[in-house]
């Protein structure tokens, strides 16, 4: 066996495992998803035989569209302002002394210790009209007695940053700390500001990091069910709490698998339009000197 051939064997066999588990935990479930689309609904909500294209008519209904939209609109906002929050943080925790960093870290892991649905009862806890929060707000003149915290968009706007954020915060940091910082300073040298220095040099030297932290945290948003249905209520429901309404109350998995297989479509496609576009273009050589200052 020659050395190349060793070499593609031994890639195989590293990546071998991988391959089947997303395989088997992620392909095939998904294809079985797209199949049960096509399946006629049972009146004991199981899958009859045959196949139609009715439950994609069904879909037609016309509280649809505002789901959709603000389930999209939640989604890139949460994204956006989780990225504008990670961006900063992790570059400070990157540039901290390693004592500081260590303990900068922990506080950003510390969240993942304590079970997801007691945080979000907590959020609800912290926000219901009785809580601390809100009598704090009143007696600060900040909001009327008879206001709601809960139960409304912008909670679940504000649960889902909560939620996400260190999920953006870790890939930006694990970028930064690999970052080449005298490249800031060769640009400061050479009269760019803070401010051009970091957006010209820093962002682009750790844009991976950042598109690993919006799909982190854009995917999750995206088909998030348990934090409008605690925090939100019926006025600000997402495509995850129609997923979940169709599948353990109505009993109707095609029509479930329908909505899954049309948020799967939304993520997946613009995903893939975007890495071919990424492969499709020719490596840009980096920068030098007063050109990457300029």
């Amino acid at each position: 066996m020659t050395t190349v051939a060793k070499k593609k064997w031994h890639e195989w066999l590293i990546t071998g495992p991988s391959f089947i588990w997303l395989l088997i935990f992620f392909i095939i479930p998904t294809m079985i998803v797209f199949a049960i689309t096509f399946k006629p609904s049972t009146p004991f909500g199981g899958i009859g035989d045959g196949w139609t294209l009715n439950t994609l008519f069904s879909l037609r209904n016309p509280n649809y569209p505002a789901i959709i939209w603000r389930t999209v609109w939640l989604s890139v906002v949460s994204t956006a302002i989780c990225l504008l929050l990670a961006v900063p943080c992790g570059y400070c925790i990157a540039r901290a002394p390693k004592r500081s960093r260590d303990i900068l870290l922990l506080l950003v892991i510390i969240p993942f210790w304590t079970n997801f649905l007691i945080r979000i009862f907590a959020w609800k806890v912290l926000l219901h009209p009785e809580g601390m929060l809100k009598q704090a707000l009143v007696f600060l003149h900040l909001c009327s007695p008879d206001a709601t915290l809960l139960y409304n968009p912008v909670t679940v706007l504000l649960v889902i940053i909560y939620t996400y954020l260190p999920f953006a915060i870790l890939p930006v940091y694990a970028a930064a700390e690999k970052f080449d910082y005298s490249l800031i300073e060769a640009a400061r040298d050479l009269g760019a500001s803070h401010f051009r220095a970091f957006r010209r040099i820093f962002l682009p030297g750790i844009s991976r990091g950042v598109w690993t932290a919006v799909l982190m945290v854009f995917i999750p948003a995206l088909g998030s069910y348990v934090i409008p249905d605690i925090v939100g209520g019926p006025g600000s429901e997402m495509i995850g709490n129609k997923i979940a309404q169709r599948t353990f109350v109505d009993r109707n998995l095609p029509h479930a698998s329908a909505l899954a297989a049309l948020l799967t479509l939304a993520v997946m496609v613009p995903l893939m339009i975007t890495l071919v576009h990424h492969y499709r273009q020719p490596p840009v050589a980096p920068k030098k000197g007063k050109e990457a200052a300029q």
